[in-house]
């Protein structure tokens, strides 16, 4: 076998055409990550940009905003609150210019324990939801489900500090508790901030699901709740903490007390882990790699033509004849393009990712952070994806045997499918072909991470994908697989 690898290395290598291709299909990759690409929407081009996210307790990004009317809270203690109402303002609709009433689905007003009022600093929050119930959210990442209840209705909370532990509990009538959790905020200090909260996410929605139509709209929303049987009500303080930089926060956010132990409070922005799309912010590392595109094409067309010029030439006999064993032949071919490929993709994604990223910079844009890890992988994962693709170009081609039909197929294999969910199909039908289809191995790039509790379209347009980045390599892999085992059975009992 290692002398089959040897001879199919040295045809590959001898014939300038194909090496120069693979070469050309490194710098499309390289050439589109570093075009100026994505202008940035806030801050400053360059190293000086203002458009940075806070960082939380466990070093992921976040979205820390929202109207806090709270006191010092020294020690152990607890808070109990009734939210009785709360409602809301959504973004205008695609033909409308003006805000629409209705809560957004994870609107929260509730009761908050933070270690100071700095964005991205420890807490521990329970609250009633727009439409998700009484939830227990700490530290931005975590969330737990309390019980659901009809939206709209009414609903008492309690929080207590114990040392470092905080448990949340709630209940409909103020009388008959049933604890929701207890999370732990390790270096939690003596003195903490504790009180009443409000906050309402971006709104993103779909709009004309239709063929090569899609769009979206959205924008910041704003809730307001009324809490009463505020105990103990003491010295409050009303701080808007961070959010977003919008008119709804500088002009609508605040409280009012209207009673004793009866708040009015109104704001906007999010507790939760910052994403991007539509209702996030900035860019990620995978959108420095929007050249794989071209470049998976040009490997598509190298590794097909690696099989069918030697049916043209009349050289297969000679092969064949040389190694009558034909399934090692095509394993040995798949073998030495696959490897070039991939060290292709991965000298490509490694010098995009990393000057990439200054590109985004340098126009403003805020790109998330992503740890060493998640680029080792996003890199690898490049390689990955054209190395196995090119094997299953090399399937195709001894399948099909002819250059132009082969190259013709294997492209719209696999990167027609690409092309058709980015640009013409509705994201319902996008989604379903990235489950199947071989192109659903793009997910190997995401960098971004999805949150159940973090309202967002979380579309593959904007670097989310159906599948985790291991299940789409192995999407890709078995039809390679599937690909070769074919093109192997039809070697055996055809003439070459």
């Amino acid at each position: 076998m290692r002398a089959l690898i040897q001879a199919e290395w040295t045809k590959f290598r001898t014939v300038p055409g194909w090496v120069i291709g693979m070469a050309i299909g490194g710098v499309l990759i390289v050439a589109f990550g570093l075009l100026p690409g994505i202008q940035g929407s806030c801050g400053q081009p360059g190293s000086g940009s203002e458009c940075v996210l806070p960082v939380g307790p466990e070093g992921q990004e976040v979205s820390d905003g929202f109207m806090f009317v709270h006191r010092p809270l020294s020690g152990d203690g607890s808070i109990t609150a009734r939210v009785a109402s709360m409602t809301g303002m959504l973004p205008p609709g695609p033909n409308d210019d003006k805000m629409r009433e209705g809560v957004a689905p994870w609107a929260k007003a509730g009761l908050l324990i933070k270690d100071g009022t700095t964005q991205g600093s420890a807490y521990a929050a329970v609250m009633l939801t727009g439409a998700h119930g009484v939830r227990l959210q700490h530290n931005f990442v975590h969330d737990k489900a309390g019980k659901p209840g009809p939206p709209g209705s009414a609903r008492w909370l309690r929080l207590t500090r114990t040392k470092e532990k905080i448990t949340a509990e709630e209940s409909a009538d103020g009388t008959t508790w049933t604890t929701v959790g207890t999370v732990t905020l390790a270096g939690l200090p003596q003195t903490v901030q504790i009180g009443l909260f409000v906050t309402s996410p971006q709104h993103a929605e779909g709009a004309n699901e239709s063929l090569g139509s899609f769009g979206s709209y959205g924008g910041p929303t704003m809730a307001t709740a009324v809490f009463d049987h505020v105990t103990p009500v003491g010295s409050l303080t009303g701080t808007r903490i961070g959010g977003p930089a919008n008119k709804y926060a500088d002009e609508l956010g605040g409280f009012e007390e209207t009673g004793e132990g009866v708040f009015t409070i109104t704001g906007t922005g999010d507790i939760a882990p910052a994403v991007g799309g539509p209702a996030g912010i900035g860019a990620s590392i995978s959108d420095t790699l929007l050249g794989t595109f071209a470049g998976l094409i040009m490997v598509v067309v190298i590794s097909t033509m690696f099989v069918t010029a030697e049916y043209r030439r009349g050289m297969m006999r000679t092969t064949l004849a040389a190694s009558p064993r034909r399934g090692r032949v095509l394993v040995a071919k798949a073998a030495v393009v696959g490897a070039v490929s991939f060290v292709v993709g991965v000298l490509a994604a490694a010098v995009v990712i990393t000057l990439g990223q200054k590109v985004l910079r340098d126009n403003g844009a805020y790109v998330h952070l992503a740890s060493t890890a998640t680029e080792l992988r996003v890199i690898v994962g490049t390689g990955v994806l054209l190395g196995v693709t090119a094997m299953l170009a090399v399937g195709l081609g001894a399948l099909l045997r002819r250059g132009t039909t082969a190259v013709t197929v294997a492209i719209v294999t696999t990167a027609l499918p690409y092309l058709l969910v980015m640009s013409v199909l509705p994201p319902t039908a996008g989604q379903w072909l990235l489950r199947i289809a071989p192109a659903a191995a793009f997910s190997m790039q995401q960098s971004l991470v999805e949150y159940e509790q973090v309202a967002n379209l979380y579309l593959p347009v904007d670097g989310y994908f159906p599948l985790s980045p291991l299940a789409g390599g192995a999407v890709l892999a078995g039809w390679a697989v599937a690909a070769l085992v074919a093109a192997a059975c039809f070697l055996r009992r055809r003439d070459a």
